[in-house]
């Protein structure tokens, strides 16, 4: 039996960069509609609104695709200052429901397709 957490990973998106603006700067840009409309447009989100916010460190919003299935998922974008006197952002993107909505579970008769490999 798979781990739901486990599963729920598999459908999340994680990229981390190392940018040479200060987190101040970043933090502007991923939490000021103005700022991030030039790369994050309203018309792609959910909410126009923070789900949730922990000021200069992590900001999160919701999105919703506008071609069915009409998936919604969250993205948190997470701050910090690096070494290097610039920033580092670790951008999450999470599919909500993703362990329904896209379950890898097999028919409980084994009526599942098999696929073979052709010579």
């Amino acid at each position: 039996m798979k781990d739901a957490k486990a599963d729920a990973r598999e459908h999340n998106i994680e990229q981390e960069y190392d940018l040479d603006a200060p987190p101040e700067k970043v933090w502007r840009a991923i939490s000021i509609a103005e700022f991030r409309e030039n790369w994050l447009p309203k018309a792609a989100l959910a909410d126009p609104d923070a789900v949730a916010v922990i000021p200069g460190q992590t900001v999160r919003y919701r999105l919703r695709e506008e071609v069915p299935p009409f998936l919604e998922s969250t993205v948190t974008f997470t701050i910090a200052p690096n070494a290097a006197g610039g920033t580092s952002l670790r951008i999450v993107h999470e599919l909500i429901g993703a362990p329904s909505a896209r379950s890898g579970r097999t028919a409980a008769n084994a009526n599942a397709f098999s696929l073979l490999r052709a010579a």
